[in-house]
Protein backbone atom coordinates (compact mmCIF):
# COMPACT_ATOMS: atom_id res chain seq x y z
CA UNK A 1 0.00 0.00 0.00
CA UNK A 2 1.73 3.01 -1.16
CA UNK A 3 1.17 6.52 0.53
CA UNK A 4 1.48 9.63 -0.75
CA UNK A 5 1.29 13.41 0.27
CA UNK A 6 0.20 16.39 -0.77
CA UNK A 7 1.53 19.64 1.25
CA UNK A 8 4.42 19.87 2.93
CA UNK A 9 3.35 22.57 5.56
CA UNK A 10 2.48 21.87 9.12
CA UNK A 11 -0.19 19.18 8.79
CA UNK A 12 1.61 17.66 6.09
CA UNK A 13 5.27 17.28 7.63
CA UNK A 14 3.71 16.34 10.79
CA UNK A 15 2.06 13.12 9.31
CA UNK A 16 5.26 12.58 6.82
CA UNK A 17 7.39 12.76 10.77
CA UNK A 18 4.51 9.70 12.27
CA UNK A 19 4.76 8.13 9.17
CA UNK A 20 8.89 8.56 9.20
CA UNK A 21 8.65 7.36 13.08
CA UNK A 22 6.88 4.00 12.19
CA UNK A 23 8.84 3.19 9.45
CA UNK A 24 6.19 3.83 6.89
CA UNK A 25 7.58 4.84 3.58
CA UNK A 26 6.02 7.68 1.80
CA UNK A 27 6.63 10.31 -0.97
CA UNK A 28 5.38 14.02 0.10
CA UNK A 29 5.25 16.77 -2.76
CA UNK A 30 4.66 20.33 -2.60
CA UNK A 31 3.96 23.23 -5.26
CA UNK A 32 7.73 24.74 -5.12
CA UNK A 33 8.73 20.92 -6.18
CA UNK A 34 11.05 18.20 -5.24
CA UNK A 35 14.22 20.53 -4.35
CA UNK A 36 12.43 22.44 -1.75
CA UNK A 37 11.99 19.21 0.07
CA UNK A 38 15.30 17.84 0.44
CA UNK A 39 15.93 19.10 3.81
CA UNK A 40 12.74 17.48 5.43
CA UNK A 41 13.42 14.46 3.37
CA UNK A 42 17.09 14.34 4.22
CA UNK A 43 15.66 13.94 8.20
CA UNK A 44 13.29 11.24 6.77
CA UNK A 45 15.24 9.07 5.14
CA UNK A 46 14.72 6.59 4.18
CA UNK A 47 11.38 6.47 4.70
CA UNK A 48 10.16 9.89 3.34
CA UNK A 49 11.60 10.61 -0.19
CA UNK A 50 10.43 14.25 -1.91
CA UNK A 51 8.47 13.75 -5.27
CA UNK A 52 6.15 15.68 -7.78
CA UNK A 53 3.09 16.28 -7.01
CA UNK A 54 2.12 14.20 -10.00
CA UNK A 55 3.69 11.21 -8.04
CA UNK A 56 2.33 11.98 -4.38
CA UNK A 57 -1.04 11.67 -6.46
CA UNK A 58 -0.33 8.43 -7.82
CA UNK A 59 -0.18 6.41 -4.07
CA UNK A 60 -2.46 4.17 -3.54
CA UNK A 61 -3.49 6.17 0.00
CA UNK A 62 -3.07 10.07 -0.53
CA UNK A 63 -3.36 12.99 2.07
CA UNK A 64 -3.95 16.51 1.15
CA UNK A 65 -3.28 19.14 3.58
CA UNK A 66 -2.29 22.52 1.85
CA UNK A 67 -3.90 26.00 2.62
CA UNK A 68 -7.63 26.53 1.81
CA UNK A 69 -7.37 29.21 -0.72
CA UNK A 70 -4.72 26.90 -2.64
CA UNK A 71 -6.44 23.93 -2.14
CA UNK A 72 -8.12 24.09 -6.23
CA UNK A 73 -4.68 24.93 -7.74
CA UNK A 74 -3.18 22.17 -5.96
CA UNK A 75 -5.41 19.43 -6.98
CA UNK A 76 -5.76 20.88 -10.42
CA UNK A 77 -4.48 18.87 -13.26
CA UNK A 78 -3.96 15.86 -11.38
CA UNK A 79 -4.75 12.19 -12.94
CA UNK A 80 -8.20 10.83 -12.47
CA UNK A 81 -8.42 9.28 -8.88
CA UNK A 82 -10.07 6.02 -9.82
CA UNK A 83 -11.44 5.00 -6.45
CA UNK A 84 -8.07 5.79 -4.94
CA UNK A 85 -8.37 6.65 -1.06
CA UNK A 86 -7.72 10.44 -0.09
CA UNK A 87 -7.53 11.73 3.23
CA UNK A 88 -8.68 15.38 3.45
CA UNK A 89 -6.48 16.65 6.11
CA UNK A 90 -8.00 20.20 5.26
CA UNK A 91 -9.01 22.95 7.42
CA UNK A 92 -11.24 25.88 6.31
CA UNK A 93 -8.77 28.63 7.01
CA UNK A 94 -7.35 31.67 5.02
CA UNK A 95 -4.19 32.77 5.53
CA UNK A 96 -2.36 34.93 6.68
CA UNK A 97 -5.38 36.46 9.05
CA UNK A 98 -6.51 32.95 9.92
CA UNK A 99 -9.56 33.25 9.72
CA UNK A 100 -12.68 30.79 8.44
CA UNK A 101 -13.41 30.54 4.88
CA UNK A 102 -17.10 31.32 3.38
CA UNK A 103 -18.06 27.96 2.80
CA UNK A 104 -22.23 29.22 1.74
CA UNK A 105 -23.81 26.31 4.16
CA UNK A 106 -21.66 23.62 3.06
CA UNK A 107 -18.88 20.83 5.04
CA UNK A 108 -15.55 21.84 3.91
CA UNK A 109 -15.47 17.99 3.01
CA UNK A 110 -18.24 18.50 0.63
CA UNK A 111 -16.13 21.40 -1.48
CA UNK A 112 -12.95 18.67 -0.88
CA UNK A 113 -14.71 15.76 -2.27
CA UNK A 114 -15.81 17.87 -5.39
CA UNK A 115 -11.91 18.45 -6.52
CA UNK A 116 -10.83 15.26 -5.87
CA UNK A 117 -13.89 13.34 -8.16
CA UNK A 118 -14.20 9.45 -8.18
CA UNK A 119 -11.59 9.14 -5.09
CA UNK A 120 -12.97 7.52 -1.61
CA UNK A 121 -12.39 10.11 0.59
CA UNK A 122 -12.15 10.21 4.40
CA UNK A 123 -11.68 12.75 6.87
CA UNK A 124 -8.75 12.38 9.04
CA UNK A 125 -5.56 14.34 10.94
CA UNK A 126 -6.73 17.57 10.59
CA UNK A 127 -8.26 17.89 14.24
CA UNK A 128 -4.57 17.26 16.25
CA UNK A 129 -2.51 20.08 16.50
CA UNK A 130 0.55 19.22 14.19
CA UNK A 131 3.32 18.71 16.99
CA UNK A 132 0.22 15.92 18.31
CA UNK A 133 0.89 14.23 14.83
CA UNK A 134 3.85 14.29 14.93
CA UNK A 135 4.51 12.93 18.37
CA UNK A 136 4.63 9.73 20.35
CA UNK A 137 1.20 8.37 20.26
CA UNK A 138 2.09 6.65 23.88
CA UNK A 139 3.48 9.75 25.57
CA UNK A 140 0.63 10.13 28.15
CA UNK A 141 0.42 6.72 29.31
CA UNK A 142 -2.34 5.28 26.66
CA UNK A 143 -3.09 6.07 23.02
CA UNK A 144 -3.88 9.20 21.77
CA UNK A 145 -7.12 9.48 20.20
CA UNK A 146 -7.64 9.83 16.31
CA UNK A 147 -10.83 10.95 14.82
CA UNK A 148 -11.95 9.74 11.06
CA UNK A 149 -15.06 9.84 8.88
CA UNK A 150 -15.76 9.11 5.20
CA UNK A 151 -19.18 7.31 3.52
CA UNK A 152 -16.54 4.33 1.86
CA UNK A 153 -16.60 1.50 4.26
CA UNK A 154 -13.61 -0.17 2.73
CA UNK A 155 -11.74 3.08 2.54
CA UNK A 156 -12.08 4.01 6.27
CA UNK A 157 -10.70 0.58 6.82
CA UNK A 158 -7.98 0.96 5.17
CA UNK A 159 -7.39 4.17 6.88
CA UNK A 160 -8.06 2.84 10.71
CA UNK A 161 -5.52 -0.10 9.80
CA UNK A 162 -3.09 3.05 8.88
CA UNK A 163 -3.58 5.08 12.12
CA UNK A 164 -3.21 2.25 14.47
CA UNK A 165 0.10 1.09 12.92
CA UNK A 166 1.55 4.70 13.47
CA UNK A 167 0.35 3.98 17.33
CA UNK A 168 -3.09 6.10 17.83
CA UNK A 169 -6.83 4.65 18.85
CA UNK A 170 -8.88 5.24 15.81
CA UNK A 171 -12.52 6.55 16.33
CA UNK A 172 -14.99 6.18 13.60
CA UNK A 173 -17.08 9.29 13.53
CA UNK A 174 -19.41 7.39 10.62
CA UNK A 175 -20.10 9.40 7.39
CA UNK A 176 -18.88 12.56 5.82
CA UNK A 177 -22.20 14.57 6.83
CA UNK A 178 -21.79 13.54 10.57
CA UNK A 179 -17.99 12.96 11.36
CA UNK A 180 -17.16 15.87 8.84
CA UNK A 181 -19.00 18.08 10.71
CA UNK A 182 -17.75 16.94 14.45
CA UNK A 183 -14.17 17.45 13.26
CA UNK A 184 -14.14 20.25 10.92
CA UNK A 185 -11.56 23.25 12.27
CA UNK A 186 -13.54 26.10 12.77
CA UNK A 187 -16.69 25.14 13.98
CA UNK A 188 -16.67 21.23 14.97
CA UNK A 189 -16.53 20.22 18.66
CA UNK A 190 -13.40 17.86 18.77
CA UNK A 191 -10.61 20.12 16.92
CA UNK A 192 -7.47 20.31 18.84
CA UNK A 193 -8.66 17.97 21.56
CA UNK A 194 -6.08 15.47 22.93
CA UNK A 195 -7.88 12.81 24.10
CA UNK A 196 -6.14 9.61 25.39
CA UNK A 197 -7.79 5.90 25.41
CA UNK A 198 -6.70 3.68 28.21
CA UNK A 199 -6.12 0.32 28.20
Amino acid sequence: MSIGIIGSGNIGSAFARALARAGVPAVISNSRGPESLKELAGELAPYITAGTREEAASADIVLVAVNWSKLSKALAGLPDWDGRIVIDANNPIEAPLFKPAELNGRLSSEIFADLVPEARVVKAFNHLQPHLVSGNPNAEGGRRVLFFSGDDDAAKAEVAHLIDRLGFFGIDLGSLSIGGKLAQFPGGPLPALNLVKFD
